[in-house]
């Protein structure tokens, strides 16, 4: 059946497929609203006009320092930037944490004021839906994008939409960020 509206909407328009078809595009990353990371809400759609970045983030790994790096540049940007940090354990185990003691860790060791989101997965069979987003051209309209490891980042603009996707070695302060600010 799914089949046969997929058929008719490229002919017809997307006006008979399931408002939950993966086939329909997500016009912006505003469409979303996660869990924080204490309990509440994120809504990115009270992020408009300004841009975003998004990192996978996790308490064990190698990259973990780039929390301070994270958190200056929030700090030094957030007239224009907002960051937003998703804990996931992805690779190898290094986000164990429940959200309470990730919290807890971020505070202690990084000085974290930037929102964090509650843990989640950003591949496979389980990834969050804000990520298959991400990831996905189908979905966001600009790129297809793997999360190779913790610490990845994409850039949103002020529009909603995907201007660039980072690897983990990418600091947070580096020309390669700031340039796009």
């Amino acid at each position: 059946m799914l089949k046969l509206l997929t058929i008719a909407s490229f002919f017809l328009g997307n006006s008979f497929l399931p408002e939950n078809s993966s086939n329909l595009q997500t016009k912006s990353i505003y469409d979303f609203k996660v869990e924080s990371l204490d309990g509440g809400e994120i809504d990115f759609a009270d992020f408009k006009g300004k841009k975003i970045l998004i990192v996978n983030t996790a308490s064990k790994c190698g990259y973990t320092p780039q929390y301070e790096g994270l958190e200056e540049l929030y700090k030094k940007y957030k007239d224009r930037l907002i960051v937003i940090g998703f804990p996931a354990n992805n690779f190898f185990s290094q986000e164990p944490g429940s959200n309470e003691t990730i919290e807890a860790f971020c505070k202690k060791n990084y000085g974290v004021t930037f929102p964090m989101a509650a843990k989640i997965s950003v591949k496979g069979k389980d990834i969050a839906p804000i990520y298959e987003w991400l990831c996905t051209k189908n979905q966001n309209g600009v790129m297809n994008a793997k999360v190779s490891w913790n610490f990845n980042k994409f850039l949103i603009d002020e529009n909603g939409q995907i201007v660039a996707h980072f690897k983990s070695n990418v600091k947070p302060m580096s020309e390669e960020i700031i340039s796009k600010l």
